[in-house]
């Protein structure tokens, strides 16, 4: 019996326009008159996350920034960060690469400058962010630094192969075709979910996770039974027990048909 729904975002509940389906929408007010428990484990920022939690009508805990942070209302259950030398080393090989990087600090998006990456970037998520150099913000709570590339997606394949080597004691994994994101090795969707799963003392086959994008391969290794949308990508589609449909085609949907409510 599924107790636990571990599910990203983009491209699976939130069709890439930015909004919920009809289908998805049904789904959710079927969820919440259940016992389980549905928790939202994305990249995106937790203040980012937390309105989507809002506009479906979750009560429980978001998980963000890839797995470091998990956020209950106002109370932090778990929290991982980069160390602030760890992310001046990131920014200095991305001033040398030349490629945009958002900074993300105690849970607030910073830019060094206005560009079409951040506009772009922001305009998606309907997202806040500040200007200002990098060298003026206090990095004491380094959330992730995303590198963001919309013209190059070859480039941000052969970056994460390279800084892997580079930066084996970061957590750095490709969130779209476009963004490569580094973190503290802690802060991954797998080990959010096994917080989680602790946290509730819950067993393996009640665990259910789902996602479309190469993140969400650490996120489909931490749950019992692993649904890659119909959307995903081949290498997740490998990890996966089962295959729903599409983001477009209300494939979360699907799948709580097939695992939760029959």
């Amino acid at each position: 019996m599924i107790k636990l729904i571990a599910t990203d975002i983009d491209g699976t509940i939130l069709i890439p326009e930015g909004g919920f389906t009809n289908g998805i929408k049904r789904c959710f007010e079927k969820l919440k008159k259940t016992d389980v428990k549905v928790v939202l484990v994305t990249g995106r920022m937790n203040h980012a996350a937390k309105l989507i939690a809002d506009e479906i009508g979750l009560d429980t805990p978001v998980v963000s920034y890839q797995g470091g942070l998990i956020k209950h209302n106002d109370d932090i259950l778990y929290e991982r960060y980069l160390a602030e030398e760890q992310a001046d080393k990131i920014l200095s090989w991305a001033k040398e690469e030349k490629i945009h990087v958002n900074l993300y600090n105690n849970d607030i998006l910073y830019s060094e400058k206005q560009c079409p990456e951040i506009e772009r970037y922001c305009n998606n998520r309907h997202t806040e962010y500040m200007i200002k150099p990098f060298s003026e913000v206090k990095r004491d709570k380094v959330n992730k630094i995303l590198a963001i590339d919309y013209n190059n997606a070859t480039r941000i394949d052969r970056l994460e192969k390279e800084l892997s080597d580079k930066f084996p004691e970061l957590y750095i994994v490709k969130s779209t075709p476009y963004f490569l994101e580094f973190s503290h090795p802690e802060a991954s969707k797998y080990c959010a979910v096994k917080y989680l799963q602790k946290y509730w003392n819950l067993k393996d086959d009640e665990i259910l996770t789902i996602g479309d994008q190469n993140n969400d391969i650490a996120l489909l290794e931490a749950g019992g039974i692993k649904v890659a949308m119909g959307n995903a990508t081949d290498e997740l589609k490998a990890v996966a027990d089962y295959i729903t449909d599409s983001v477009y085609n209300d494939g979360f949907a699907k799948a709580m048909d097939e695992f939760v409510f029959n």
